[in-house]
């Protein structure tokens, strides 16, 4: 099932992000949490992909686990740094064989321990290069689905890290719409007006696939420090710092800000009408759940009519 066929069944999409563990032990406890998130029904659950392709098998035996479990719609991420073209035909070879039908198509980071790294021999220097390329490989007729992969990739609110021209970041943006992309999934943030400004300008730019909200509910100072110094950074308003602060001495007090303050950005967005909300779980389900209970409780079936888990033959 393609993400835009359950958009056509959908009023609005609720989906989960994570990372494939690297011990038995952080498997364990992400198995456990996709078992508590499966009441919630998710539309997908997308799986990461470790800079310059460094959790290729990972991912790959995680997207494998979820598929074949038969209750998720699983959607692997995928990199451009570092990779031959023969290198993502095999990955795209792989996912066809097992029955994935989505993709996720991302520029990608130069891993840590290469950052001197030479791009130029790159294949694919651009997310629009490998949307192009998995387009290609659909019209290829390798997968099951005679439709071939469907295709998202990344949008962000608050401007990509790499592009301070917002100009030309939408240039971009579109460019990768154009290649094929079907929906844009974007980058978290805190204030949903930087939200708002980026569709207006996605209309503008004559951009209209589907957009889904990134959210990632606050749980902890040390996780919001982290998330200030991811590539680009993260904006957060001075209410909900305010907040944090006022609830510093109390760890659990912290997680209930971020919960609340999860939970209105989702309200306000809803009631917007977005076409999706994306859940960064940093594989725990806790403050997830809990902000979906909160949207329960608020308004019955908050992401409206809900599509049918998927069947596998």
């Amino acid at each position: 099932m393609h993400i835009l066929d359950i958009f056509r069944t959908s009023t609005s999409t609720c989906s989960f992000e994570f990372f494939p563990p690297k011990t038995e032990n952080a498997a364990s406890s992400l198995y456990d949490t996709l078992r508590s998130l499966e009441r919630v029904a998710p539309s997908f659950v997308s799986v990461t992909y470790g800079a310059g392709g460094s959790s290729r098998q990972l991912t790959h035996n995680l997207v494998a686990r979820i598929h074949q479990a038969a209750t998720l719609t699983a959607v692997p991420h995928l990199t451009c740094i570092a990779h031959a073209e023969s290198d993502v035909h095999e990955i795209l070879g792989r996912y066809a064989e097992l029955g994935v039908s989505n993709i996720l198509a991302l520029g990608g980071d130069v891993p840590t321990d290469r950052a001197s790294y030479d791009r130029s021999r790159d294949a694919f220097r651009y997310a629009t290069d490998l949307v192009r390329f998995i387009q290609r490989f659909n019209a290829g007729r390798s997968h099951p689905d005679t439709r071939g992969f469907g295709v998202g990739v990344a949008g962000y609110p608050e401007g990509h890290p790499a592009t301070p021209n917002r100009l030309a970041e939408m240039d971009f943006l579109k460019a990768k719409v154009d290649a094929g992309a079907d929906y844009i999934c974007t980058q978290l943030f805190f204030d949903n007006r930087d939200f708002h400004d980026f569709c207006e300008r996605c209309e503008l730019a004559r951009i209209h696939v589907p957009i889904i909200a990134g959210i990632m509910p606050i749980t902890s100072i040390a996780g919001m420090r982290r998330m200030a110094q991811l590539a680009g950074g993260a904006r957060f308003p001075a209410a909900l710092l305010r907040a944090v602060e006022r609830a510093s001495h109390d760890a659990a007090g912290v997680e209930r800000v971020g919960i609340e303050w999860a939970t209105q950005q989702c309200r306000e967005l809803l009631d917007a009408r977005v076409r999706g909300i994306h859940f960064y779980t940093l594989n725990q389900s806790k403050a997830t759940l809990a902000v979906y209970d909160e949207l329960c409780a608020w308004r019955p079936s908050p992401f409206g009519l809900r599509h049918p888990k998927p069947t596998r033959s």
